[in-house]
């Protein structure tokens, strides 16, 4: 089984004012992240701006990061509502270097979601994928609950190694824990929770504030499995308030903007998402400010 421990970070998509893909711009993030400790990089995540991605321009933002990832983990985002879909997505994210990939459940025709078919979505998933699955529970996106009794019977699977939890509940992530057992490795969704998931068994986390935070994100990691309960704490601190209001309270627009800050690219997202506006800038501000991080001028 792949060793999922570590910091991933689930990279932003950056987009020309056209709206077009910025290939360039993606790679000069990918070389300061890449910089860092980190234990891999998660294309078309979440923040990654996943559903409004097509399929060429994934395949581009693989093909940038598979040249770059020297021994960490590529991991790629690959969840559509049809499994042949998806199988087809792995097969062609593998060849171009993909090391594991995320997959959602389907959720459009949520009353035909019972936990029979779900579970058998996945398992033709893993059953077809040439690369390693990792489940991606995230209800308040895809309204499919991965509950841990299925995920006990879905990690029996050998080729489904692990799930990512962003319920943002510390219990649900700890039963998650308890149904993979040895069978596969849970990583948290949620920067404000990293800390506590670690000590509830999760081997890390696929964080959206570690690409505003890479450092303090990586610094918390490192000092947990130093035993640095001290240092581990006091950089949860630090980024638990910026998850808050720049992720999860400000989306990808505030996460993008927050790069932009910091001397890396982010740019718009893509519409119908909007850029941040100036409350939203200002929340910003304070927030990296507060993280210690600071602000370009």
């Amino acid at each position: 089984m792949r060793d999922l421990g570590g910091v991933h970070l689930p990279v932003a998509t950056p987009f020309f004012e056209d709206g077009g893909l910025a290939v360039d711009a993606f790679e000069a993030n990918l070389r300061e992240w890449l910089s860092h400790p980190i234990a891999g990089i998660v294309v078309a995540g979440s923040t990654g701006e996943a559903p409004l991605l097509r399929r060429r321009e994934l395949s581009a933002l693989v093909e940038a990061t598979a040249a770059q990832i020297g021994d960490r983990t590529l991991t790629v985002g690959t969840g559509a509502e049809a499994t042949r879909d998806v199988i087809a997505a792995n097969r062609d994210m593998a060849g171009l270097g993909a090391h594991a990939v995320l997959v959602r459940s389907g959720s459009y025709y949520l009353k035909a979601m019972k936990p029979d078919v779900v579970r058998d979505h996945f398992l033709a998933v893993a059953d077809a994928s040439p690369v390693p699955v990792i489940l991606y529970h995230i209800p308040q996106f895809v309204p499919v609950h991965l509950t841990p009794d299925l995920v006990s019977r879905l990690v029996e699977h050998p080729n489904i190694i692990g799930i990512k939890d962003s319920s943002g509940d510390l219990r649900n992530l700890g039963a998650l824990v308890e149904a993979c057992g040895r069978n596969a490795q849970v990583l948290v969704g949620s920067g404000a929770l990293l800390y506590a998931a670690l000590e509830a068994g999760a081997v890390g986390g696929i964080l959206g504030v570690a690409v505003i935070a890479t450092r303090s994100s990586c610094a918390l990691y490192d000092a947990w499995k130093a035993g640095d309960h001290r240092r581990a704490g006091a950089m949860q601190e630090r980024i638990g308030p910026l998850h808050k209001r720049v992720v999860a309270e400000g989306g990808i627009a505030a996460v993008k903007a927050a790069l932009d800050r910091l001397g890396l690219y982010g740019g718009a997202p893509r519409s119908p998402l909007q850029p941040a506006d100036a409350a939203k800038l200002a929340v910003v501000d304070a927030a990296l400010e507060a993280a210690a991080l600071g602000v370009s001028a």
